[in-house]
């Protein structure tokens, strides 16, 4: 009996995390299975606002309804205790963000999830090596979709950590259905992307590339979120659940979402995830020099404080004039991306999602966070100095991280 497609990647996560895992091309497909494995189409799924759009559309294709949540004006997470309670009671499952590595309210939204005997998804594609309370993110939930195109920036590949043996074999088998067959050129542009990025930014050649590329419209989104296309849309929703359907707003920005990649981005992303603990503590310590910054929230100075800096994806900035500065950056070769404005009910309307009951909070988050690599954490605050960046706080009460409230 041959091995399931990618298991030897998935046993590496398993390890890691020490929960089974599923190898997926993406983390958009592993979210995909968890939400159609555990949710029936039509099911309300209680979700952040402050998101990327193609998480939208992966739960729009799964047949569902985002429903979206009051978050905090300090990460851009779920705030349970503001949930309404008429909204708790009818929503089917909660799907967590993690937003840039900083941890959702895990405990409260696991314990409230048991309450109503619902599901709990994380979406943990910002936080491999984030932790709450000593447990990984991505064993709080009934399911975990994790991204290594973000820490180990490999382009490619993803997993979903589920409960158990039976599971996971479900599971797989609904991921073989809907991967696409191999194609040699998408495996070598996976496999080199990565390597050309990487030459770019140590030969200096970030700010050239980033312009041409701006001026002669190579960019997937004009803008923070990719063109709506509502009368699409609403057409594709008729065919909902259905991947295909959706297929051109969910491949946005990694169009090999899907894809049955060989041997060769496999053995690449091997390697990287070997990588991947010196990838940790790189980040910990760009995380540690932000956090000390006049620009990090104080969420995250009081988080680094007690726990220690956590191995943020991104750091989230509170600055004033967010938009210009990240145009200002690409001068200083940093482009500054994954930023989630204007939040999703205000991106897609009542058509496609429930509106935030409270959406103040969300609307301030999305306008002033810019997010930083802490990989270029030195770079970052020289080029922020250098621009006199105004620090920006919102006036909203800082919950305790101590006791995920």
């Amino acid at each position: 009996m041959s091995m399931p497609y990618g298991a030897r990647l998935a046993e590496e996560m398993t390890r890691r995390l020490g929960r089974g895992c599923v190898y997926t091309p993406s983390a958009r497909l592993a979210l995909y299975l968890a939400l159609r494995r555990w949710c029936r189409p039509g099911a309300r799924v209680l979700m952040s606002p402050v998101n990327d759009d193609v998480i939208l559309f992966v739960v729009l294709a799964a047949g569902l309804r985002p429903v979206q949540a009051p978050v905090s004006a300090w990460d851009g997470n779920i705030d349970p205790a503001a949930v309404p309670e008429s909204t708790w009671r009818d929503v089917d499952a909660v799907l967590t963000t993690n937003l840039y590595g900083v941890p959702d309210r895990v405990v409260a939204l696991r314990k409230r999830c048991d309450q109503l005997g619902i599901p709990l998804f994380e979406d943990a594609a910002h936080a491999i090596g984030t932790r709450v309370d000593g447990q990984p993110i991505g064993t709080f939930g009934d399911a975990a979709a994790f991204s290594l195109s973000k820490h180990v920036a490999a382009m490619a590949g993803g997993f979903l950590a589920v409960e158990d043996a039976r599971t996971r074999r479900e599971v797989e088998l609904l991921r073989d259905e809907l991967l696409t067959p191999r194609r040699l050129r998408h495996d070598l542009t996976t496999t080199l992307r990565p390597l050309i990025r990487s030459a770019a930014r140590s030969s200096g050649l970030v700010r050239p590339v980033w312009r041409t590329m701006q001026r002669l419209g190579l960019l997937e989104r004009d803008t923070f979120r990719m063109a709506l296309r509502p009368g699409q849309l609403a057409g594709a929703g008729r065919l909902a659940p259905s991947l295909a359907a959706y297929e051109s707003w969910v491949r946005v920005d990694l169009h090999g979402f899907r894809s049955r990649h060989g041997a060769l981005v496999r053995a690449q992303l091997k390697l990287r995830m070997a990588r991947l603990e010196g990838d940790l503590g790189r980040r910990r310590v760009g995380v540690s020099l932000l956090g000390q910054t006049a620009w990090a929230g104080r969420a995250l100075r009081d988080r680094s404080a007690l726990e220690g800096p956590p191995p943020l994806f991104r750091v989230p900035l509170l600055v004033h004039d967010r938009d210009a500065l990240l145009d200002r950056l690409v001068d200083h070769g940093l482009v500054c991306g994954y930023v989630y404005d204007p939040p999703l009910d205000d991106y897609a309307g009542v058509e496609f999602v429930e509106p935030s009951p409270d959406p103040a909070a969300a609307r301030w988050f999305a306008a002033h966070t810019l997010p930083a690599d802490p990989l270029l954490a030195r770079r970052m605050i020289n080029a922020l100095t250098a621009e006199r960046a105004r620090p920006a706080h919102p006036k909203a009460p800082l919950p305790s991280i101590l006791t995920d409230g």
